[in-house]
C-alpha cells in the first residue's frame, strides 16, 4: 500500500511559478513510477508529468512540454512538479498517482493516488 500527500497548490497570475509537492509512503517505494495528472470539473483526469522512480524516465503532456518539469529526490520519496509560465487553461485539481512499472501516461494504469490539490491561474 502506498500512501500519497499532495501540497503546493495555489492561486496565482498567469505567467507565474508554482511547485507542487507529493510526498509518499509505503512499502517497496524505490520500485513505483509516479505520475502527476489533472482535472477540470466535466472533463476527463489528463496526463500532465510522469516518472519512472529506478531509471529516471521521463514523459510529459503536449501541453506543458517546455513548461513543467517532473523531477525526484529518492531520499525524501518525494515527486515534484515545477510548473513554470502558468496559463489561467492550466486551472485544474493536480493529482499525484502511484504504480509499479514503467512511467504510464494512462490514469487507468495507477492504482495509488493522492487527494489532489487546486491549481488556480488568474489572467
Amino acid at each position: 500500500q502506498v500512501q500519497l500527500v499532495e501540497s503546493g497548490g495555489g492561486l496565482v497570475q498567469a505567467g507565474d511559478s508554482l511547485r507542487l509537492s507529493c510526498a509518499a509512503s509505503g512499502r517497496h517505494f524505490s520500485y513505483y513510477a509516479m505520475g502527476w495528472f489533472r482535472q477540470t470539473p466535466g472533463k476527463e483526469r489528463e496526463f500532465v508529468a510522469a516518472i519512472s522512480w529506478s531509471r529516471g524516465d521521463l514523459a510529459y503532456g503536449d501541453s506543458v512540454k517546455g513548461r513543467f518539469t517532473i523531477s525526484r529526490d529518492g531520499a525524501k520519496h518525494t515527486v515534484y512538479l515545477q510548473m513554470n509560465s502558468l496559463k489561467p487553461e492550466d486551472t485544474a485539481v493536480y493529482y499525484c498517482a502511484a504504480d509499479t512499472g514503467r512511467c504510464s501516461v494512462l490514469a487507468s494504469t495507477y492504482r495509488y493516488w493522492g487527494q489532489g490539490t487546486q491549481v488556480t491561474v488568474s489572467s
